[in-house]
C-alpha cells in the first residue's frame, strides 16, 4: 500500500526499530507556488498554452468510449486451496487439474453495463471493494489481457478496442492503485522519462524536445507539490525515499505526463490526505476542461466536495450496474427508490451503502418494494426514466461517432503530427525509446552505488586471489595443469556470477510491464538498453578483472593474447548474462528461474571441457559440449595461451638416484604431448591430446561464441516482449488444506482487490457487540501515557533536521485520539518516536505513564498497527491471529484461553468467514483487518497506536474498523491513530484530536466535541472562516491550516496554538498528572525482561510457524529436488567437485527465504518484542535443515552410483553428502543472509566467498603448487569435504592405466623394463605392465589411488574421520557467525564503544 511518513520502510534493519525519516519531512529552500496562486497562474497558462498550439495548427484529439452489454469474465474461481509440498502426490489433485483443463472454470465479474463517457466529460465509480470497480476501469482502459473474456460492444468513439490497443495504446491510460516505480531513481528523473517517452513529433515552434520535457516535468512536479523533493529518490518498502503521499502524487504526475486522452484512475487518492486529494479532483477537473479529456476515477470514502466536481457517477454492485448517470441525481434516484442515507451521510458514501445489505437504510413503508440483490438493483435501474436516458445516450454517441470517417480521419492525422511511427502505438521511434531507457539505466546504476561497488569488488577480489593463488606459475610442465586451472576459472566465474542477473529482472518486471501498457516503450527496449549499458560497465569491470589477473599468474606476455584473453572473458560474460536473463525473462517466478539455472550451472560446468575433456567425455553426451559456451570459450583461450609455449619436461622417467648419467634416450617426459628424448613439450600438442583444442579453431570459437551471444540475446528481447506478466499477484484466495473454502458464488469478487475480501459489515455489524463482551476492561490501567516538549532532529548532508518541534499531549484510556495533519507533517513519526520505533536522531522531551518512567516492557506492552501490512504470507489468518497470542500474551495463560480469545479478535475485526485463508492472497480490507487483530490478539494493556488503519478502504469497511475501534476504547482501551480522509460522520467518533502541520509542529490538541463543536469553535474564535453546517470538519480543518500539496494559509496556526489558552490549560493538565502519578506506585507489574515468554517457547513457537511456512511453499522445496542427475560423469574427483557445486543456486533460494522472513521480524515483530531475535534464527536454521538434507540424500542416491564409486563406502559418503555438507552449506547461506540488507546483495557476497573457497580446496591449483597460500587450503572447509569424499570412496584401490596414460620408456641396451625401472619404480612408485620386454618399457606412475591422490592433491585415505569432525567444526563456526553477524549487523544499534561506555556509566 501507499505509505506515509515512515514510509513503511525495513528500516529496523541495522538498528532498534527505526523509521527511517523521509526526505519529505525535511525541510527544502525550494517550494512550490500554492494551489490558490496556480488557479490563477498555471490554469491560464494552460489555457494559453492551448490556444497557442491551436494557432499553430496542432489539434488535441479526444476520445470518448461508449459501451453496451458489457460482460467480462475471468477465469477459474475465486477460490481455491493453498498447494503445499504433499499436493502433487494426492489423486485429488490430479483429478482436479485434469477436471480444469477438460472444463476451465469461469466466473463472470462484471455483466450488463452500459453507458457513455464523453470528452470533457469526468465519471466517478463508486463500488465495494469486491464489486468490480477495478476491472471496470481495466476495461474501459482497453487493458484486458489478465481476463477470460470480454463481450459485449465497446467504442471508443470510431476505434474499435483492438485498433485502439495496437496503434493508440498511450491514448488510453490507467492509473494503478498500487505505485511501481523505480525506487533509486529520482522524483525528477522518473517523472521526465515518461513525458520523454510521450514526446509529440509536432511541437511549438521554436520548442525543443528537450525543452517540451523539461516544460513539462516542471509544470507537473509544481502542480502536484513535488518540486521540493524533485531531487529525492522515489523508495520503496526497503529502500528510503520521498513520503507515502508524495509516492501517490508521483504515480498521478507519471500518468498525466503520458498524456492520454482517456484516463482510468484506479483509488488514486489513496494515501492522500482529504485536502490534497481533493486538489487533485480539481486539477483533473481543470485538464478535462481544458483539453477535453475523458476522466474514469473510482475514489473510497470520496468527499462531498469531491463528488460535486463529477459529471456522472456509476454505481456497482456485486458486478452489477445499479446507476449510471448524471451525479445530481444519483442521491434522489436510490431515495426514490426507498432507501435513506444516515445523518450526515455524504453521497458517495450514500450510493454505497445502497449496495451493501448490511449497510443500507431504508425508509418506512418501502421495505416491501425496495430492491435487495444486485440483481434487482441493475434491472430497477435499466427499466427506469433514467436508465432509459442513458440507452438513449449510447445510441446518439452510436450515431455520431461509429462509423464516422471524418472524425476518424481528424484523429488519425493528429496521432500523425504528434507519432514517429503511425503504425505502432509508441510516440517515439525505436532509436529514440532506446536512448531514453538506456539514460534511465545508467540513472538506475547510478541511485544504486552500493551494489555497483560491491560488484565491482567481487571481481576485484577474486582477481587478486586466483592471480595470487597461480601467481607467476614456471614455463615448464608443472604448470600445465594450473594454467588450465585459472583459464577455466577466469571464465567459470564470470558464468556463475551471472546467475545474480535473475533476481533483479524479477523485480522491474511490474514497472515494465507498467511501461508497455502506458505505451511508454517496447518492452524488449528495456532487455536491450539494459545490455547495451551493460556493455561498458562490463567491459571496465573485466578490463580490471584481465589485468589483475593475467599479469599476476604471468601468462603469455604478448599484446595479442593478453587482448584474445580479455576479449574472450569479456564476451562470455556478456554471453553468460544474456543466458541468465533470457531465462528469467521466460518464466513467471524467480523460484522456477533460479531452480533451472542451478541444472545449467551444473552442466556448464561439467561439460565445459575441463573437468571431462573432449577426449574422454561420453560419445553420447558430447553434443552437451557443443551446446556450452563455456566449452567453446575455454577452447579459445586454451589455445591462446598454449600455443607460444614450449615447456621444459618438470618430471623425467626414470630420474633420482642410479639414473645420473642416463641420456635423454633412455627417459620420457610423463606430461602428455612430450616425444621421446626431447626435454621440451609443445603446448599445442599437449592441448590437442589433452582437449582435442588446435590453435586453427581459435576464431571459429570466437565466431560461436558471438553467436551464443546474439541467439541468448535474441531469445531475452523475444522473451521480454512477450513474457511481460508475472505471477506476482493472485487473482485467487487460498486457503489451508483441509478447510471450508468461502463459496465464491454467493459473493462475486473483483479480480485485482477483492479476490480475498469479504462484505463490509454495517455500522452496527461491522463487530458482533457481543463480541466484546468477554472482552476484559483495563479497570486496572487508569493511568495515561503523556509526552511533552518532544523534539526530533535528525542528521542530514546540510545539518540537523527538526521533524517534530514542541509536541506535547497525552492518551487516556477509553478515550479514542486522531492524529491528523496532511502529508509530510509527520503523523507516522510522532508515532513511531512515541512508541520507541525511532531511527538515528535525536529525541528530546519527556514521555511518561502515569508520570513514571516507561517500563522496559513499554513496547511488549503495546500494540503498534503499521501502514504497511507485513507478515509472513504463508499463514492463515487464525495462526497469524494465534502466533501474536503465543508470543505476546504471558506464557501462563493457558493456549485453550488464547485460543478462544483469538476467536474473539477474529469475531470483533468480522474475519470468521477468513479464518482459515492464507494471508498472502487476501485483498486490502483483509490485510488491513488481519493487522488489526494480530494486534488486538496481543491484549496490549498500556496502549494501542494505529497508522492509517482505513486507508485504501472504502468508507464501509472504514466504518466498521474504527468501529471496533471505539467499541475497544469504550472498554479502557487507551488508544492512538492517525487517519485519512475520515467522513464527517467517522470523524464523530473520535473523542481527541491531535493535528500537526509540516514541521511536526502542533496547530491543536484537545476534544473534539459533540458534533466537532470545541474543535470548530477554536479555529473560528482564533480567525478562521465558519465551517458550514454541510462542510466536513476534517476537511474544513485542513483547508484552514493550508494542508495540502500545494496550499498555504496566511495565519501561523503553530503561533496560535502556543499562544493559546488550551495549550496552557493542556501544560498545566499534564503537569498535574505528572505529579499525582508519582505518588502513586505504578500499577502494572513490573517484570526485567523485554519479552513475555521464554527463549524455549518462543523458539518452539517460531520453529512450528517455519514448518508450516516450508509446507506451503512447494515451489522452494521442488527446487531443492530438481538438480538430482549426474550421468556419465567418469572423473571421480571433479564430480565430487562438481557435486559440490550444486549447493550454489540452493543457497541462493535460502537465503533469499531467509531475508523475507526477516523482513517480517524487522518490521513489525521486533518493534513489538514479540520474541528474541536470537529464537529467530535458531528457528530458521532448524526449519531449513530437514529439507536440505532430504534433497542431498535423494541426490546421493542419484549420483554416487552413477559415477562409478564402491558400494561398501557408501555409508561415509552418505554421512559426509547427506549430513555433514547440507549442514554447511545451509549454515553457511544463512551467515551471508545474515549480514546482508538485501537479496542481491547476499547473492553477491555469497558468489564472491564461495568462488574463494573453491579456489583453495585442492581441485583447481592442487596443493604443492599453491605456495604461500596453503595456510587457505587449510581452512577452506571444501579442502575436507573434497578430501573426506574421494579419500573414502577411492582410498587403497589399485590404479590401472588405460593405454593412453601408460608412458613409454627406452631402457639400455643390454636391459630389460625390470632390471631399468625397478630402482625408481622403488623410489617414485607405480609399476610396468611388460617388465621383461626390452623396449618400449609401459610405465604407469601410480599403483594406487592414495600414491595418486597424495601426489597430486594431498589427499590421505587416513584422514577420513578427522575430515568429517573438521566439517562440524566448521557447521558450528558457522552457526556462531549467523548469531554474531545477525547481532552487529541487525539487531545493534550503537557502537560497541558507545555501549560500554554506557554500561559502565550505568554502572556508577
Amino acid at each position: 500500500m501507499a505509505l506515509h511518513e515512515a514510509n513503511g520502510q525495513v528500516d529496523e534493519a541495522a538498528s532498534l526499530p527505526a523509521t527511517p525519516i523521509p526526505p519529505s519531512e525535511l525541510d527544502f529552500s525550494t517550494s512550490a507556488p500554492s494551489f490558490l496562486e496556480k488557479s490563477s497562474e498555471d490554469v491560464p497558462y494552460s489555457v494559453k498554452n492551448e490556444q497557442s498550439r491551436q494557432d499553430e495548427g496542432i489539434k488535441d484529439r479526444q476520445l470518448g468510449v461508449m459501451f453496451k452489454d458489457l460482460r467480462v469474465v475471468g477465469a477459474g474461481s475465486g477460490t481455491s486451496l493453498q498447494p503445499t509440498v504433499s499436493s502433487p502426490f494426492k489423486p485429488s489433485t490430479l483429478l482436479a487439474k485434469i477436471r480444469g483443463i477438460r472444463h476451465p472454470s469461469i466466473r463472470n465479474i462484471l455483466s450488463g453495463f452500459e453507458g457513455v463517457v464523453a470528452p470533457g466529460e469526468m465519471l466517478l465509480v463508486l463500488g465495494r471493494p469486491g464489486a468490480g470497480c477495478s476491472t471496470f476501469l481495466k476495461t474501459l482502459a482497453n487493458q484486458r489481457g489478465e481476463y477470460h473474456a470480454v463481450e459485449g460492444q465497446i467504442f471508443y468513439d470510431s476505434f474499435t478496442p483492438e485498433e485502439i490497443h495496437d496503434s493508440f495504446r498511450g491514448d488510453v491510460t490507467y492509473c494503478p492503485e498500487d505505485d511501481v516505480h523505480f525506487p533509486t531513481m529520482t522524483v525528477e528523473q522518473t517523472l521526465s522519462f515518461a513525458v520523454r517517452n510521450r514526446t509529440p513529433e509536432t511541437r511549438l515552434s521554436g520548442q525543443t524536445r528537450e525543452n517540451y520535457v523539461e516544460d513539462t516535468t516542471e509544470m507537473l512536479m509544481k502542480v502536484f507539490g513535488l518540486y521540493r523533493s524533485k531531487d529525492t529518490i522515489v523508495g520503496n518498502a526497503q529502500i528510503q525515499g520521498v513520503s507515502g503521499g508524495e509516492r501517490k502524487r508521483v504515480s498521478i504526475a507519471e500518468t498525466l505526463g503520458s498524456a492520454g486522452s482517456l484516463g482510468a484512475w484506479d483509488n488514486s487518492t489513496r494515501g492522500l490526505d482529504s485536502s490534497t486529494a481533493l486538489e487533485f479532483v480539481r486539477t483533473m477537473r481543470s485538464i478535462t476542461d481544458i483539453k477535453r479529456t475523458t476522466t474514469i476515477v473510482s475514489l473510497y470514502q470520496a468527499g462531498e466536495s469531491l463528488y460535486d466536481l463529477f459529471d456522472k457517477v456509476c454505481v456497482i454492485a456485486e458486478g452489477k450496474m445499479a446507476y449510471f448517470g448524471p451525479g445530481k441525481s444519483a442521491k434522489d434516484y436510490f431515495i426514490g427508490m426507498g432507501f435513506e442515507p444516515q445523518n450526515r451521510q455524504t453521497t458517495p458514501d450514500f450510493l454505497v451503502a445502497v449496495t451493501d445489505p448490511n449497510g443500507r437504510k431504508i425508509r418506512p413503508g418501502h421495505e416491501s418494494s425496495v430492491p435487495r440483490t444486485s440483481e434487482e438493483l441493475a434491472s430497477r435501474f435499466i427499466a427506469s426514466d433514467l436508465g432509459r436516458q442513458n440507452q438513449k445516450a449510447i445510441e446518439q454517441r452510436r450515431e455520431q461517432c461509429v462509423g464516422n470517417h471524418e472524425s476518424k480521419q481528424a484523429y488519425l492525422s493528429s496521432v500523425a503530427a504528434e507519432h514517429a511511427n503511425t503504425s505502432t502505438p509508441y510516440m517515439t521511434s525505436i532509436l529514440q525509446q532506446v536512448k531514453v531507457v538506456m539514460k534511465r539505466r545508467v540513472q538506475v546504476i547510478v541511485g544504486d552505488k552500493f551494489e555497483f561497488f560491491i560488484r565491482l569488488a567481487s571481481q576485484v577480489f577474486q582477481a587478486l586471489i586466483m592471480g595470487t593463488v597461480f601467481l607467476n606459475v614456471p614455463n615448464d610442465t608443472s604448470a600445465y595443469f594450473s594454467r588450465e586451472g585459472v583459464l577455466f576459472f577466469s571464465l567459470f566465474f564470470n558464468a556463475i556470477t551471472s546467475v545474480a542477473e535473475i533476481p533483479s529482472l524479477f523485480f522491474q518486471r511490474p514497472i515494465v510491464l507498467r511501461h508497455q501498457k502506458a505505451a511508454l516503450h517496447h518492452p524488449f527496449i528495456q532487455s536491450l538498453a539494459h545490455t547495451i549499458v551493460d556493455i561498458p560497465v562490463t567491459l571496465i569491470v573485466q578490463l580490471v578483472f584481465a589485468v589483475v589477473l593475467y599479469f599476476l599468474v604471468g601468462l603469455q606476455h604478448s599484446a595479442a593474447q593478453f587482448f584474445i584473453f580479455y576479449l574472450f572473458i569479456f564476451l562470455m560474460s556478456q554471453t553468460m548474462k544474456s543466458f541468465f536473463r533470457a531465462i528469467a525473462a521466460s518464466f513467471k517466478t524467480r523460484p522456477s528461474a533460479i531452480a533451472l539455472s542451478g541444472i545449467f550451472v551444473l552442466l556448464i560446468s561439467l561439460y565445459g571441457g575441463y573437468t571431462i575433456p573432449w577426449p574422454t567425455a561420453p560419445k553420447g553426451l558430447r553434443w552437451i559440449m557443443w551446446l556450452n559456451p563455456l566449452w567453446w570459450a575455454f577452447g579459445g583461450l586454451v589455445v591462446n595461451e598454449f600455443n607460444t609455449i614450449n615447456g621444459v619436461c618438470s618430471t623425467l622417467v626414470p630420474q633420482g638416484p642410479g639414473y645420473e648419467n642416463v641420456s635423454l634416450a633412455n627417459q620420457v617426459c610423463t606430461t602428455v604431448g612430450s616425444q621421446p628424448g626431447q626435454l621440451l613439450v609443445d603446448g599445442n600438442i599437449y592441448v590437442a591430446l589433452t582437449f582435442d583444442f588446435w590453435y586453427s579453431q581459435l576464431w571459429r570459437n570466437f565466431a560461436v561464441l558471438c553467436a551464443f551471444y546474439v541467439g541468448f540475446l535474441a531469445i531475452f528481447l523475444v522473451a521480454t516482449e512477450l513474457n511481460t506478466s508475472s505471477a506476482f499477484d493472485t487473482a485467487v484466495v487460498l486457503f489451508k488444506q483441509g478447510s471450508t473454502v468461502v463459496d465464491e458464488k454467493a459473493k462475486v469478487l473483483d479480480e485485482e482487490k477483492a479476490d480475498a475480501e469479504f462484505h463490509s459489515r454495517s455500522h452496527s455489524d461491522a463487530a458482533d457487540p457481543s463480541a466484546f463482551n468477554d472482552v476484559e476492561k483495563n479497570a486496572a490501567v487508569t493511568d495515561l501515557f503523556t509526552w511533552q516538549h518532544l523534539q526530533y532532529d535528525v542528521p542530514t548532508e546540510g545539518g540537523m533536521k527538526r521533524l517534530l518541534d514542541d509536541v506535547t499531549g497525552f492518551v487516556a484510556p477509553g478515550k479514542l485520539t486522531a492524529l491528523m495533519g496532511e502529508s509530510g507533517a509527520g503523523k507516522t513519526t510522532l508515532l513511531n518516536v512515541l512508541a520507541q520505533r525511532h531511527g538515528v536522531g535525536v529525541v528530546t522531551g519527556e514521555r511518561f505513564f502515569s508520570g513514571q518512567p516507561l517500563p522496559v516492557d513499554f513496547q511488549a506492552q503495546t500494540g503498534y498497527c503499521q501502514q504497511l501490512d507485513t507478515h509472513l504470507p504463508e499463514a492463515t489468518v487464525r495462526e497469524a491471529l494465534l502466533f501474536s497470542a503465543n508470543l505476546r500474551q504471558p506464557q501462563s495463560v493457558p493456549l485453550a484461553e488464547k485460543e478462544a480469545y483469538v476467536d474473539k479478535c477474529l469475531q470483533m475485526c468480522g474475519l470468521e468467514e477468513y479464518a482459515d485463508a492464507i494471508v498472502g492472497s487476501l485483498g486490502v480490507e483483509c490485510r488491513k483487518r488481519t493487522t488489526i487483530a494480530v494486534e488486538l490478539a496481543a491484549k496490549p494493556k498500556l496502549l494501542l497506536f494505529l497508522d492509517e488503519p482505513t486507508s485504501g478502504l472504502d468508507s464501509q469497511s472504514a466504518w466498521a474498523i474504527v468501529h471496533v475501534l471505539r467499541e475497544l476504547a469504550d472498554r479502557g482501551q487507551a488508544i492512538l491513530c492517525t487517519i485519512h480522509q475520515p467522513s464527517g460522520e467517522l470523524f464523530q467518533v473520535f473523542d481527541r484530536l491531535l493535528l500537526l502541520r509540516k514541521g511536526g509542529q502542533t496547530v491543536y490538541f484537545g476534544d473534539t466535541g459533540e458534533n466537532s463543536s470545541t474543535m470548530l469553535n477554536y479555529f473560528e474564535r482564533n480567525g478562521a472562516p465558519r465551517c458550514g453546517s454541510d462542510d466536513n470538519p476534517a476537511e474544513y480543518m485542513l483547508d484552514v491550516i493550508g494542508a495540502g500539496a500545494t496550499a498555504v494559509s496566511t495565519t501561523d496556526w503553530y503561533d496560535v496554538w502556543k499562544r493559546s489558552p488550551e495549550a496552557a490549560q493542556l501544560q498545566e493538565q499534564i503537569d498535574n498528572l505528572h505529579e499525582h502519578g508519582r505518588t502513586h506506585p505504578p500499577q502494572l507489574s513490573v517484570r526485567h525482561s523485554v519479552f513475555t515468554t521464554s527463549w524455549w517457547h518462543q523458539f518452539v513457537t517460531l520453529t512450528h510457524r517455519n514448518f508450516q511456512a516450508y509446507w506451503r511453499n512447494p515451489t522452494y522445496i521442488r527446487a531443492k529436488f530438481s538438480n538430482d542427475s549426474l550421468q556419465g560423469t567418469q572423473n571421480k574427483l571433479f564430480s565430487i567437485f562438481l557435486a559440490l557445486v550444486l549447493c550454489v543456486p540452493l543457497t541462493h533460494q535460502i537465503m533469499a527465504v531467509y531475508i523475507d522472513i526477516r523482513t517480517v521480524y524487522e518490521i513489525r515483530e521486533r518493534p513489538s518484542r514479540m520474541y528474541n531475535w536470537t529464537a529467530l534464527v535458531m528457528s530458521q536454521l532448524v526449519a531449513e535443515l530437514p529439507w536440505n538434507v532430504t534433497g542431498s540424500a535423494m541426490f546421493f542416491f542419484c549420483w554416487y552410483w552413477t559415477v562409478g564409486f564402491p558400494t561398501g563406502r557408501a555409508g561415509y559418503t552418505f554421512l559426509i553428502l547427506a549430513i555433514a555438507f547440507p549442514l554447511y552449506y545451509t549454515t553457511f547461506g544463512h551467515g551471508i543472509a545474515s549480514m546482508s540488507p538485501t537479496a542481491p546483495v547476499a547473492s553477491i557476497y555469497f558468489t564472491t566467498l564461495i568462488i574463494f573457497i573453491l579456489i583453495f580446496d585442492g581441485v583447481i591449483q592442487p596443493f604443492f603448487e599453491l605456495n604461500w597460500w596453503r595456510w587457505m587450503y587449510r581452512v577452506s572447509p571444501l579442502t575436507y569435504i573434497i578430501e573426506g569424499l574421494l579419500g573414502q570412496a577411492i582410498g587403497s584401490a589399485a590404479v590401472v592405466c588405460s593405454s593412453t596414460e601408460l608412458v613409454s620408456v627406452n631402457p639400455p641396451k643390454g636391459l630389460t623394463c625390470s632390471k631399468y625401472m625397478d630402482p625408481f619404480i622403488k623410489f617414485a612408485g607405480g609399476y610396468l605392465t611388460n617388465p621383461e620386454a626390452a623396449e618400449a618399457c609401459q610405465y604407469c606412475p601410480y599403483k594406487t589411488a592414495d600414491q595418486y591422490m597424495y601426489s597430486r592433491f594431498n589427499i590421505k585415505y587416513s584422514d577420513h574421520w578427522r575430515n568429517l569432525g573438521i566439517i562440524f567444526g566448521f557447521v558450528a563456526f558457522n552457526i556462531i557467525a549467523i548469531f554474531w553477524l545477525t547481532y552487529f549487523m541487525r539487531i545493534r544499534t550503537v557502537s560497541v564503544f558507545t555501549s560500554l561506555k554506557q554500561k559502565l556509566t550505568r554502572g556508577r
